[in-house]
């Protein structure tokens, strides 16, 4: 045993950054098929609920208990792929020509952020953010004309998530992997799923990317 040190060279993390995002639109409970996401510039997240209710009993407090949380976001971007339009309601009547107000398509989400420290910089590792369950509400657009000063338009989406089940564990529409806790060979493994593979050869076309569902991901990183 002994005392706890602050501030030791190497032990200063912070997190910063969020790069090679990719949209997973959904098929059916699952995320067969993944898109790059260029152009993003912030995944804000946040929660609500857990909110307490106490209950009291012979005039004292009995137990406290905890609502159910519910895990939100917003995606602010300059751009937004064409696959992700049917998530935003929006579908092709003909081609070049688009409608809006229709059905909004659910979505998944990867994510990456850097971990920084005194020592490595930004490459002491990163962390993974998987999302399920996405659901985007309608998002304001402004147009405003070039001047002196021309500014490129930003789009933003805020979204709702259904969660999805976790073996063990409470359901959850959020994944977090940290590269530092992570078998290296293992991490590969889940981000060829992820990100997908090129070929090598005539007989190796490479894989899709995919969005893994959670009970994969844990079989992935504990095998």
């Amino acid at each position: 045993m002994s005392r706890i040190k602050w501030n030791q060279v190497g032990q200063k993390f912070y997190e910063t950054g969020v790069e090679q995002a990719v949209l997973y639109p959904a098929l059916k409970g699952a995320y067969p098929k993944g898109c790059a996401w260029d152009g993003m510039i912030s995944v804000t997240q946040s929660s609500t609920g857990a909110e307490p209710t106490p209950l009291y009993a012979g005039d004292v407090k009995y137990v406290t208990l905890l609502s159910n949380e519910d895990f939100k976001g917003s995606i602010e971007a300059y751009y937004s792929p064409k696959e992700f339009d049917a998530c935003d309601g929006t579908a092709e009547l003909v081609p070049g020509v688009t409608v809006s107000q229709q059905v909004r398509n659910p979505f998944g989400l990867c994510t990456k952020t850097l971990i920084g420290n005194d020592v490595d910089g930004t490459n002491a590792g990163y962390k993974l953010h998987l999302f399920y369950g996405c659901l985007a509400s309608p998002s304001e657009k402004q147009y405003q004309t070039i001047n002196e000063s021309p500014e490129a338009m930003t789009l933003s989406w805020e979204f709702t998530t259904t969660p999805v089940n976790i073996p063990g564990m409470k359901p959850s529409a959020k994944l977090t992997i940290d590269s530092r806790d992570i078998d290296a060979e293992k991490l590969k493994l889940l981000e060829d799923i992820l990100y997908g593979t090129d070929g090598e050869g005539e007989d190796d076309a490479g894989t899709e990317a995919r969005l893994p569902l959670p009970e994969e991901v844990i079989k992935i990183i504990t095998v």
